[in-house]
């Protein structure tokens, strides 16, 4: 009877070591990754392009000075994806500096987003994470005073967007020279946008989020 008392004692002495053992060591297990969604979109890759334009505005309802239409345009770029180390450089106005101009206009030299596909892209290009997204294209943050811009949206769309990489355009105008119609235009495209553009050369991509091989 001793015998099996004293088998007895061991055996729970033994039990409440194992557990104090292995209690910390189970606190601290990582936990494991949690799995993606099932409809998460694929990643999607492109490269940048350099794009150059020539853009002279000429409309009735609203008179631009060349660096306000500099500013205005730039702002616009942006919006639809163009890196930020854009030039936008007014082209020789007619008026003085500050003044509306009869015909203002602008050079823009940018980089724009494309998408990657690995049997045609060059070599030398580093492909880029990026995704799509809608863009409401705004030029003022005062309704009224954007409705001026009617006949500027309407240039953007037909000289400037065909640049970029879109889909799902959508655009209406009731433009109509000299009247002001709040709401009255409206450009809202789907565009690449990189994911991270803080760096002006886009960077090289990490070793874990690389590119699919060419097929």
């Amino acid at each position: 009877m001793q015998y099996i008392r004293c088998f007895s004692l061991s055996v729970a002495a033994f039990a409440v070591f194992a557990v104090s053992v292995s209690g910390p060591a189970m606190a601290q297990a990582p936990a494991a990754p949690a799995a993606p969604p099932e409809n998460a979109p694929p990643p999607t890759w492109a490269v940048w392009a350099p794009k150059e334009l020539r853009f002279v505005y000429m409309g009735f309802t609203s008179h631009y000075s060349c660096d306000g239409l500099r500013d205005k345009m730039r702002a616009i770029l942006l919006q639809l994806g163009a890196r930020s180390d854009l030039t936008v450089q007014e082209v020789p106005c007619s008026g003085m500096a500050g003044r509306p101009s009869e015909f203002p206009g602008v050079t823009v030299k940018m980089n724009v987003l494309t998408p990657w596909d690995a049997a045609s892209s060059s070599a030398a290009a580093t492909p880029v994470p990026a995704h799509w997204k809608v863009v409401d294209i705004s030029t003022e943050h005062d309704p009224l005073r954007e409705a001026g811009d009617c006949e500027l949206i309407e240039q953007v769309k037909s000289r400037a967007l065909p640049l970029f990489s879109t889909r799902n355009v959508e655009y209406h105008s009731t433009c109509v020279p000299h009247q002001l119609q709040i709401g009255g235009t409206q450009l809202k495209p789907e565009v690449l946008i990189a994911d991270d553009q803080r760096s002006p050369a886009a960077g090289a991509t990490s070793a874990a989020s690389r590119p699919p091989p060419p097929r």
